[in-house]
């Protein structure tokens, strides 16, 4: 049974920020309070978060919004963090997360759950592979960051904008 719980921004925050030093990549972290409220807690939220709350602190959480595979023509989540503070691991909450985020894409129609886990994150891919997760290893990440996205949209509109002058001279 689902029992929602309230967590405040700062403590996703303070969360997120121990996955991303976890990750080795803390000083990546752009997201402030605001972004979090915006993000999970807007009228129209950007995407979700399950969490697990203990003596009124989050322990655990799993962040995913929607995709959809054109490859099976079905909805799908992208499970983008999933995190348990190191003292709490090895006691069920990752699957209990797991769990919660299936009956999530059961009730949704989704035909699956995706997400990266790193090359050398080993527990966590034995963890994963437990569950029944299948790691694909030929898959390489990629990623456009905001500098490469402005620069291909800029050059996209730059040569629009030359092909419309082209046209009407």
């Amino acid at each position: 049974m689902r029992k929602a719980v309230s967590a405040d921004t700062n403590q996703i925050l303070n969360i997120i920020r121990a996955k991303a030093e976890f990750d080795c990549c803390a000083d990546t972290l752009r997201a402030k309070e605001n972004d979090i409220k915006e993000a999970f807690f807007s009228p129209v939220p950007k995407a979700y978060a399950l969490v697990v709350v203990e003596a009124d602190k989050v322990i655990g959480i799993a962040t995913y919004y929607s995709i959809y595979s054109t490859f099976i023509a079905k909805p799908g989540i992208w499970l983008d963090d999933l995190f348990i503070y190191p003292q709490y691991r090895s006691k069920g909450i990752g699957e209990a997360l797991l769990s919660a985020l299936c009956t999530i894409a059961e009730e949704t129609g989704c035909g699956r759950i995706d997400w990266i886990v790193a090359h050398d994150n080993q527990q966590g891919k034995r963890f994963y592979e437990n569950v029944g997760a299948v790691i694909f290893e030929s898959v390489r990440h990629a990623r456009l960051d905001e500098t490469a996205i402005k620069h291909l949209a800029d050059k996209s509109l730059s040569k629009a904008r030359h092909a419309a002058t082209r046209a009407s001279e």
